[in-house]
């Protein structure tokens, strides 16, 4: 399949919004000495650096499926549905569709069906997958060492590429320090260095070994079995990253705003303008916010409903409520932040460098800008990086009840809702939920264990003296 015409879903152009973003404030930190001071410390910690790395490889995955295109087929013409980077690379996993379930590696279905044997009888038996397996004659014979040879492959292969990272790393490091590359990498070796680079080094010997291992049996097996349709599962764990990445991150674009700008305000200025932001935070709380979503997404439905021609592919449906529930969901969690930053700006309003701006006729909007602002920027950073899990866990929730993101998109809430049903049968098919509860456990494990090194770094009643 070649690749064919670009095209640029809302959700994307706001990711990569977004990763400018990140990139203009590491610019804006690294220029700074006094802002670079507490990011050594975080640089410096084994748990956080190991948490950011594997957090790297999920947002990996999520940009490369986050670059969509239509394919294109033959004499010229275009694909109907848009796929990404992601899908291009999963093209086996994407296309090797099966009847029905079928347990991780295996080679038959999970369930008998009524066949003719070769020799012309007929009975109940486990007949062969499509895919999975399908290169092996005997699966009960061959199938164990295929899968041990396959897998030493894949560990030899990440290896080497992790041997090539792990030199030019040395090479770096060495006319950096004007050491011998010898020398830095035997500091290396005994965690001598400021960063922990054994580490991360091991960390990432580890991604690179497993991944390209699983992306080697990924192609002639069914590394996490299948689902009810046949279709497999860990392709959809990984497509799933996406958008748990999209809903943790880009909510945050639509809270801050309304965090920054009125918390601030309301600590700024007394009286009436406190009074009113204050009773529309305490309104909003008031509404359950399961019931607001709900609303917001049953009225979405009756909107694409009634405009069928504008909605005509999957796809744009999909991205469209996905770029949704995100707004939906900063619009009813901004009201924390903005409680904290108001706290905050009510402190720092009295602070003796305000009172002296406001004494010199400093314009109010200039002390916002120069002397508020800067000063509750760390608040607003630890909120961001220890909101994003529970964003993660909130779309599982919701897409567990029914009110998440479309159906046909990708996620572990919608696979936990469809192993909710799987769970009943005799055996129990246990493979999807597994499978999404991995994942998500080890995006938000890693998200945490960050988030609590940047909380320590960052707040300064947790700095040290």
């Amino acid at each position: 399949m070649s690749m064919g015409r670009l095209t640029l879903f809302w959700t994307d152009a706001l990711v990569y919004l977004l990763v400018a973003m990140v990139a203009g404030f590491i610019w804006y930190v690294g220029s700074r000495e006094h802002l670079r001071r507490p990011w050594r410390q975080i640089v410096g910690d084994k748990v956080a650096m190991v948490s950011l790395l594997v957090l790297m490889a999920f947002s990996g995955i999520g940009l490369l499926d986050s670059v969509h295109f239509y394919p294109a087929v033959e004499e010229g013409k275009g694909g109907n549905e848009a796929i990404s980077l992601f899908d291009w690379w999963a093209t086996p996993m994407r296309t090797h569709d099966e009847k029905t379930y079928s347990r991780p590696f295996a080679a038959v279905s999970y369930s008998r069906e009524f066949l003719v044997r070769p020799d012309g009888s007929q009975g109940w038996e486990y007949p062969r997958l499509a895919h999975g397996g399908a290169h092996l004659r005997d699966p009960d014979v061959e199938r164990g060492p295929d899968i041990a040879r396959t897998v030493a492959d894949g560990f030899v292969k990440g290896g080497l590429l992790w041997a090539v990272c792990a030199a030019g790393l040395c090479g770096w490091l060495t006319v950096r320090g004007g050491r011998s590359w010898w020398r830095t990498l035997w500091d290396v070796a005994e965690d001598r260095t400021e960063t922990p680079w054994r580490a991360l080094l091991a960390t990432l010997l580890l991604l690179l070994s497993c991944g390209w291992a699983l992306a080697e049996l990924s192609a002639s097996y069914h590394v996490l079995g299948t689902d009810k349709v046949g279709q497999d599962v860990f392709y959809q764990s990984l497509k799933s990253i996406r958008t748990g990445l999209v809903i943790g991150t880009l909510t945050t674009l639509v809270m801050l705003p309304f965090a920054l700008v009125l918390g601030i305000l309301a600590g700024f200025f007394p009286g009436w303008v406190d009074d009113v932001i204050q009773y529309l935070y305490t309104t909003l709380n008031s509404i359950p916010s399961v019931l607001l979503i709900a609303a917001a997404i049953l009225m979405m439905q009756v909107y694409m409903a009634n405009h069928e021609a504008d909605f005509a592919s999957l796809a744009v449906r999909a991205d469209l409520r996905l770029l949704f529930l995100c707004g939906i969901l900063g619009v009813t969690s901004w009201t924390g932040l903005c409680r904290l930053l108001r706290a905050e700006t009510l402190k720092l309003r009295e602070m003796e460098f305000v009172q002296a701006a406001r004494a010199l006729g400093v314009r109010p909007w200039v002390i916002l800008a120069r002397h508020i602002l800067p000063n509750v920027l760390h608040i607003v950073l630890i909120s961001v990086v220890l909101d994003f899990s529970a964003l993660v866990l909130a779309e599982a929730v919701l897409s567990y009840v029914n009110i998440g993101v479309d159906p046909t998109t990708q996620s572990w809430g919608n696979m936990i809702n469809s192993a909710r049903l799987e769970l009943a049968r005799e055996p129990v098919v246990w493979w999807s939920l597994a499978a999404a509860f991995t994942f998500m456990f080890a995006l938000v494990l890693a998200a945490n264990l960050f988030a609590d090194a940047v909380r320590d770094a960052l707040d300064p009643r947790r700095a040290e003296v």
